[in-house]
């Protein structure tokens, strides 16, 4: 499957900023399962990349002269393996065992971990516990902040899907599963597109395999991977800190279409 992405994020301040540095990691690389056949970032200047320590291309653009309005958009296009279940990797899983803020498995989460798995530490058993944990936290836009941990989200039993994913890789950690953030795109096959995603990959017999809380989904076959990390402040797709500015307008736009569909537009 080949898909177009057009993903722009705009931001207005109340009052011009200062000074502001972006973080962005929207440029998708090649692995086993998608080939990037076209991409391209459109920045107020041009930004140079670099590698961060998990391996997902980082630009870092800095502003230093005031500013009221920030474009920054990304555009490609990917070719998807659909038949591949697994990526293979040669760096070590063993780092996405550590804990962070957000993903810190509490007495609740163990426990729940404990009796969706039992003494099973295979596929099938991370799939129910999946499943379990879409039927035990409604997804529910506004019911969560960006700073949510996965014990706060679940005690709520409520979330998006970056709660879903932390709370995943808090009940995978503490079975001694790898686990990891992963931000990206999923093709919506009825809407035709969706907002930017967020799901998580777990180690499993010496490969990452792709676990969509949100959408059900153990099967990455309409998934674009843009970062992997911890948790969201390793993999978001923009995260930056800003002098001045005051109040923060920001609005995204995120459009995934087959490129059939799109080249007939």
């Amino acid at each position: 499957m080949r898909l177009t992405i057009s993903h722009e994020t705009a931001y207005h301040y109340e009052d011009q900023v200062r000074a502001s540095i972006q973080y962005l990691r929207l440029t998708p690389h090649d692995s086993e399962r998608q080939q990037i056949l076209a991409w391209q970032l459109e920045l107020p200047r041009p930004a140079r990349a670099q590698l961060d320590p998990f391996g997902n291309i980082l630009h870092v653009l800095s502003l230093e002269e005031p500013h009221s309005d920030l474009v920054i958009a990304a555009r490609g296009l990917v070719e998807i393996d659909e038949t591949r279940e697994a990526e293979h990797e040669a760096q070590s899983p063993l780092p996405f065992l550590r804990f962070t803020r957000l993903t810190e498995a509490d007495e609740a989460l163990r426990a729940f971990a404990s009796e969706q798995c039992r003494h099973r530490r295979d596929r099938s058993a991370l799939i129910e516990l999946m499943n379990a944990l879409n039927q035990r936290m409604t997804y529910q836009p506004g019911s969560t902040a960006v700073d949510t941990s996965a014990a706060q989200a679940f005690a709520g039993a409520a979330g998006v899907c970056q709660d879903h994913t932390h709370a995943f890789l808090a009940c995978a950690r503490s079975l001694g599963v790898p686990a990891r953030y992963v931000s990206g795109y999923l093709f919506d096959n009825q809407s035709q597109q969706m907002a930017s995603h967020a799901w998580a990959e777990a180690w499993l017999d010496d490969a990452w395999y792709s676990f969509d809380v949100t959408n059900q989904l153990a099967r990455p076959e309409r998934h674009l991977k843009l970062a992997v990390g911890l948790d969201y402040l390793d993999a978001c797709p923009v995260r930056g800190m800003r002098r001045g500015g005051g109040f923060e307008q920001m609005h995204a736009k995120v459009l995934v279409l087959p490129s059939v569909t799109a080249q007939q537009q």
